[in-house]
């Protein structure tokens, strides 16, 4: 396990350095200049020079990709003029956690993250990410729960009842799903159930998790603005799960100790509870964990078009106005976390087939 868990490491490491060279090189050769967008069209020469400076802008694009990974480094190397200035690091950029000292004025420093200021809000990105990111984390997680839930079932029901009417219906609506695009059908679901049958379904057409009160108590949690969001999310992955569990579980009751099992006079029930299922879900869990990769880039399209402030509305705001610094600790912080999530899943797959060895 050990062995393992370290290769798997080792391989989310240099996943997260190249994902971290390919968006620093993307949004620095992106045309537009960020000063710009953010002193405005009418601002003069001088004053774009000075936010250019500020940002860091007019510094050669190698030393701003080794300053950035310095910044994003949880341990990152600074140099110190005294002994002062080495215990009080720049509180506005980062937040020391501990120090150690190496000599000849350079340190290393252990630190949370910094990953830049907003261009145009001037918050800490991370500050920014830490209030958007569990919005888009509770959408995300709802969709897969529908899609994983509603989608084993219908996939043990298609293949019980192989070539009914009922296991046609589920392969053509599966399809259609697939093919549906997500931002289409968003816009198609609020359309029908929070414009057409709004008198009965009480839905909202656009909101985010919070919603200011009338009365002007405050934000309060408002559950229904997740409903159609994740509905939509869940579409694309619902349908493949659908297929997937149906050909797995057929597959799995034509092998030889499933007949056993049937023979031994075990009920149709047991079998498939026991013999059946927990065999026919382990490409489920692969895919599952590739729709939940999927899913966090397609909640861009759906945050947008629903309103429901995320991460997804954040990236778009970002790209909107060339705040790069959010879109780009955006990407990062996603990257991250699904690097965590495809480590997670491949021990869960191995936990569930023995076949399976860690070594």
């Amino acid at each position: 396990m050990g062995k393992f868990l370290r290769r798997r490491l080792g391989y989310g490491i240099l996943v997260m350095w190249g994902v971290f060279t390919l968006i620093f090189c993307l949004f620095s050769l992106l045309p537009g200049d960020s000063a710009v967008m953010t002193m405005g069209q009418r601002s003069d020469l001088g004053s774009i020079e000075a936010v250019r400076h500020e940002l860091g802008l007019d510094r050669p694009v190698a030393v701003r990709y080794i300053s950035y990974a310095n910044d994003c480094l949880p341990i990152s190397i600074h140099q110190f003029d005294d002994t002062r200035s080495f215990f009080y690091l720049d509180p506005q950029k980062y937040r020391a956690v501990k120090l150690f000292r190496t000599g000849g004025g350079w340190g290393c420093v252990a630190k949370v993250p910094f990953l830049g200021r907003s261009y145009q809000t001037k918050r800490l990105v991370l500050e920014m990410l830490n209030e958007a990111f569990p919005k888009t984390a509770l959408l995300a997680l709802v969709s897969i729960f529908i899609a994983i839930i509603v989608g084993i079932f219908v996939g043990i029901l298609c293949a019980i009842w192989k070539d009914t009417w009922f296991d046609r219906t589920a392969i053509v609506g599966s399809v259609l799903g697939m093919s549906v695009p997500s931002f289409f059908a968003a816009i198609l679901l609020a359309w029908i159930f929070a414009f057409l049958l709004a008198d009965v379904t009480g839905l909202n057409m656009f909101g985010s998790l919070y919603s200011v009160s009338d009365f002007g108590d405050g934000e309060y949690l408002d559950l229904k603005n997740l409903i159609l969001p994740a509905v939509t999310l869940g579409i694309r992955p619902l349908a493949s799960v659908v297929q997937l569990t149906r050909n797995s579980v057929l597959e799995v009751m034509g092998q030889p100790y499933v007949r056993t099992a049937f023979a031994k006079g075990l009920g149709y029930g047991s079998v498939i509870r026991h013999h059946v299922v927990k065999n026919a879900l382990n490409p489920v869990v692969t895919v599952v964990s590739g729709w939940l990769a999927g899913m966090m880039a397609g909640t861009v399209f759906v945050e947008y078009i629903f309103d429901y402030k995320g991460v997804g509305v954040m990236i778009v705001n970002g790209l909107d106005k060339y705040d790069f610094p959010v879109v780009m600790g955006s990407l990062l912080y996603i990257s991250i976390i699904l690097v965590v999530i495809n480590i997670v899943v491949d021990i869960i797959y191995a936990m569930l087939d023995p076949k399976v060895r860690l070594s």
